[in-house]
């Protein structure tokens, strides 16, 4: 099994939104397709990639670095006993002459490049990707079902308490059980009256989260955690700066119900930090490292080792994204479950057209790869990427 080409674009992301710290109006993705010369029913076998939404498309990065060194690769070398492409092999190609540390934006190039090599070797493998993570790496254990939630509430003009909730209940007519939202881009009494608003379409705390995007200070996140702790929520998200550690602990001290972070650290090494100098605790709390930002499933299966060893389990895990890619891994893995976005970041963002969310849950089909080609939306983006028959 040969790489014969790597082909790229940059797509918009559709989403006219704002979180508390940025609007998503300009934002781009990456978009890679990575062609073999492996054959399965009479055509060659296409691995299909992109980064999630909250970093900007990496052509520059792809082009100039991370492509050239796969195709300039002796093939042999990234080949496992089998003959088949070898993810991890690829990912030290990819790695070759990039020095510890920096953990930026190259991750996001390497995940989108990641992601596709993934998908290609489970199309070779005529498996589902879950299904070759759970045979891999679980001991051929996996769940049925993902638990997912509904990820929304973003801010933009006009949008009063009465569409906040007509989106919310939106969710709920599609399956979903617990849906999130985003705070702190407006000021405290606002944001507790439209939490408000949405606790009475989704009726307990439990059902609803909310995110902060990083934006507050320790000071601000502790008075808005004392605010909002009386409600019962599911989780009070990324509060603080991702890499402040010492403001974390600090806040948990404070705020004793579960908190989540971890969608904005790239890399094992500072998902590693976060546990080991955020206060964060394994019984309770939520990471949401994104395997399509760090690096890929080969980092985020070190990310998963490196967890166990500290004493968090991969139930914990609750990947940031709301794509098919982190869907599948949550499943294989037996992770806490994954982020949806059934309305934003179109056309990334959901799962395929055939998978729907029943009671909060979404049970996987059995066809090979990641299963992009039947998202209809997504597909009509990745066909464009397809060699000519």
């Amino acid at each position: 099994m040969r790489i014969v080409a790597i082909r790229d674009i940059v797509s918009p992301i559709r989403s006219d939104i704002a979180n508390a710290y940025i609007d998503f109006s300009q934002m781009t993705a990456s978009v890679v397709a990575v062609v073999t010369d492996r054959v399965v029913d009479g055509r060659p076998v296409v691995g299909y990639g992109f980064n999630s939404n909250g970093r900007y498309a990496q052509h520059g990065l792809l082009g100039e670095r991370f492509i050239p060194r796969l195709r300039g690769a002796n093939p042999d070398t990234l080949l496992d006993t089998d003959g088949f492409i070898d993810p991890a092999k690829c990912w030290a190609a990819m790695m070759a002459n990039e020095k510890p540390g920096g953990h930026g934006e190259r991750s996001v190039a390497v995940g989108v490049l990641d992601m596709a090599l993934w998908d290609a070797l489970a199309k070779a493998r005529r498996v589902p990707l879950w299904k070759l993570l759970a045979d891999r790496y679980n001991g051929g254990v996996h769940d049925d079902r993902a638990w997912v939630y509904a990820a929304g509430g973003y801010y933009y003009p006009g949008k009063g308490l009465g569409a906040l909730q007509d989106e919310m209940k939106g969710y709920l007519d599609l399956g979903y059980s617990c849906v999130k939202m985003k705070v702190g881009g407006v000021p405290l009494a606002e944001d507790l009256a439209r939490i408000e608003a949405v606790l009475k379409i989704v009726g307990a705390g439990e059902r609803l989260a909310v995110d902060v995007n990083g934006k507050f200070d320790l000071t601000t996140a502790i008075t808005f955690g004392k605010a909002i702790e009386g409600y019962g929520l599911r989780w009070y998200e990324e509060p603080l700066d991702p890499l402040d550690y010492l403001a974390h602990g600090a806040l948990a001290t404070q705020y004793a119900p579960p908190l989540a972070t971890g969608e904005n650290l790239f890399s094992m090494q500072d998902a590693r930090n976060l546990v080991r100098h955020g206060g964060l605790r394994p019984d309770r709390d939520i990471l949401q490292y994104d395997p399509a930002l760090s690096y890929g499933l080969v980092e985020y299966l070190r990310t998963v080792d490196m967890l166990r060893a500290h004493g968090w389990s991969p139930r914990r895990c609750v990947p940031h994204g709301g794509h098919q890619f982190a869907l599948n891994i949550a499943v294989g893995l037996q992770c806490g479950g994954n982020e949806s976005y059934p309305q934003v970041f179109a056309p990334f963002g959901g799962f395929a057209d055939d998978c729907p969310v029943v009671d909060g849950r979404v049970a996987l089909p059995d066809a090979p790869g990641i299963g992009f080609e039947r998202k209809a939306d997504l597909w009509a983006v990745m066909r464009e990427l397809q060699p000519a028959p």
